[in-house]
């Protein structure tokens, strides 16, 4: 509205009188500035919510990259498909139903505690969509934790399901119980618990925990990699075998990625910029969030390297180490990096990094598979990073972001006289209301997978690569050591087999024997399939005698199987249906077996 404008609408409203006349332009102007001014706010808070979405999303990428990097080559497409398919997974469930479990109602009645949300379903009603996007993006972050640890013995299917089932259910309840205003943990509560509630600003425990959580769960009922902790036979070996990824480098981009992200899941929790002065938390966040990484990193590298030098009398670097180091730092500090000093930046870090090192070197001695480590870095570090809040938290800091001064730190308590330890209290709940929620749901839910055979991949596909089986990829021959070169041949032979038979089996009998059957043992050392038996191994069995020359040494259905194909009695015969299955395979539309190529790398 322009001046002459609200004068002449003044003038004709309130007449000649001077001061009315006044009174009326100051408060028409004063009313169309402060529109204005919400208007700038709001689309300032707008962009801001949106790069940080765009930002923690991007973490995608990071998680993607060190995936890739830290499996065999055989298993890349495999590993990266399953990492879209995580945040599609937490897509289609947050959409549908998990943001309303986890914000419904929070904003429309924030004065009422719920052990889970209400509305808001499928988007209904939901007036800042760019919060939503946000929360989507940490509900993907979430469960794409559990994706490195399952990497190269998990099936397809499995992925989705529980990426589905996290982002949709198991994740909302702890957002709702921790985040929302109706919380019965949160510190936004209006009767927060022990009058402060769970610190938690950017999801040490929410986010991280959970996903971890999950991952220990899921490993420990997969089962680890075959070769991993046993040979193929299922007898212990006497030191884990190491299995090191493909690309180091891949693993240092998505590093980098990750640190780069992290300004937005950290920075960003801050939701409203123009509110108040966040933009002085958010500066300081970010500083936090870079001492913290740092730290981890240092201290990481150099427990190891130190406990090398005393092992071996050579100091050595190990990149693998630096990388989850600084991903542990920045676990660490994604709870209290808007309460706490920087100062305590630096050792909340690099305590992060140390309990990494130990947690890591902890799942090997109890022989429990982490491709990626994510357990330590997520779990162990998630867990310290909640904790640290309550003995660090700095009054000042506390009570600006969360208007809240009564209870800080419990360092900072007994500084003041007193041994309050009402926050830390707090925080020990939530992080053992977080492990209990996911060991609940978590456990039952996998287990069900695994018992009907949804969860671990075919043995066979899984030693030869699950590129091939599952992404239509090239078979690679990547060896590590001389008794690989021996078998793996024979894996190799087995597997192209395999394809004409179910070839064949399609064409006359019209379905396709199942590839992967429950094994009798729920923890079962990777027998999921079928049993692959190796030169090596029939040599031993037949007392070193001469062992027949046959280049395709043949699977034995496993006897509990109810669709697991009878073999014929002898090699012979496999040698003479083999022309008939691939007759049969070009007869019938199924691609031939010749196209299944095999690269020596």
């Amino acid at each position: 509205m322009s001046g002459g404008s609200t004068y002449q609408t003044c003038l004709a409203s309130v007449g000649g009188d001077t001061d009315a006349l006044l009174e009326c332009v100051a408060g028409t102007l004063d009313a169309a500035m402060n529109t204005a001014t919400d208007s700038v706010t709001n689309s300032v808070n707008t962009f801001f919510l949106i790069f940080a979405a765009i930002l923690v999303f991007f973490m995608q990428t990071g998680f993607a990259m060190i995936c890739a990097g830290s499996v065999r080559v055989n298993n890349v497409q495999n590993t990266l498909l399953k990492n879209l398919l995580d945040a599609c997974g937490a897509s289609l469930g947050f959409y549908t139903v998990g943001y309303a479990f986890a914000f419904g109602g929070s904003f429309s009645n924030p004065s009422q505690t719920t052990f889970i949300g209400n509305t808001n379903f499928f988007l209904m009603d939901v007036e800042n969509q760019a919060f939503w996007l946000f929360q989507f993006a940490f509900a993907a972050t979430s469960a794409t934790i559990v994706a490195g640890t399952l990497a190269e013995r998990c099936q397809m299917s499995a992925y989705l399901c529980y990426s589905v089932a996290l982002s949709a259910f198991v994740y909302p309840v702890v957002v709702h119980s921790i985040w929302s205003n109706n919380g019965f943990l949160s510190a936004n509560n209006s009767n927060p618990l022990l009058g402060i509630g769970m610190v938690d600003f950017a999801g040490s425990c929410v986010v991280h925990v959970t996903g971890g959580m999950t991952a220990l769960i899921a490993t420990n009922i997969l089962g680890p990699r075959t070769g991993r902790f046993r040979d193929i036979r299922g007898n212990l070996l006497e030191k884990p075998r190491p299995m090191p990824g493909h690309s180091v480098a891949l693993q240092m981009l998505g590093t980098f990625i990750l640190w780069v992200g992290w300004y937005g899941f950290n920075s960003g929790s801050v939701v409203y910029l123009m509110q108040n002065d966040n933009y002085e938390v958010v500066s300081h966040v970010a500083i936090n969030t870079t001492l913290a990484a740092a730290a981890g990193t240092v201290m990481a590298l150099f427990i190891d390297t130190a406990i090398q030098e005393h092992n071996t009398g050579e100091v050595t670097f190990n990149l693998s180490y630096a990388m989850n180091g600084c991903l542990a730092g920045l676990v660490s500090i994604t709870a209290g990096c808007a309460v706490v000093q920087s100062w305590a930046a630096l050792i909340i870090g690099a305590i992060g990094g140390a309990l990494f090192l130990g947690c890591s070197i902890l799942l090997v001695k109890r022989r429990i598979d982490d491709a990626v480590d994510a357990v330590p870095v997520h779990l162990s570090s998630g867990i310290w990073g909640s904790l640290s809040v309550g003995l660090l938290a700095d009054p000042t800091w506390v009570s600006k972001v969360y208007g809240n001064s009564n209870h800080a730190g419990w360092f900072y308590s007994w500084s003041r006289g007193s041994a309050d330890a009402h926050l830390l209290a707090c925080q020990v709940i939530g992080v053992l209301f977080v492990i209990g929620w996911v060991t609940v749901t978590m456990t039952p839910f996998f287990w069900l997978l695994h018992y009907f055979g949804f969860l671990r991949a075919d043995s066979l596909e899984e030693v030869v690569g699950l590129d091939v089986g599952y992404t239509g990829g090239a078979l690679h021959k990547r060896l590590h050591d001389k008794d690989d070169d021996q078998n793996y041949s024979a894996y190799l032979d087995e597997y192209v087999h395999r394809r004409k038979e179910r070839a064949f089996m399609k064409n006359t009998s019209g379905h396709i024997p199942a590839s992967s059957v429950h094994s009798p043992s729920l923890h079962g050392h990777s027998y999921h399939g079928r049993k692959v038996i190796t030169p090596a191994m029939k040599e031993e069995a037949m007392g070193n005698s001469s062992v027949r020359s046959n280049s395709s040494v043949r699977v034995g259905a496993v006897s509990n199987s109810s669709e697991s194909v009878k073999s014929p009695g002898s090699d012979r015969d496999w040698k003479d249906n083999d022309n008939a299955v691939m007759d049969s395979s070009r007869d019938s539309g199924v691609p031939s077996l010749s196209s299944v190529k095999e690269e020596h790398v």
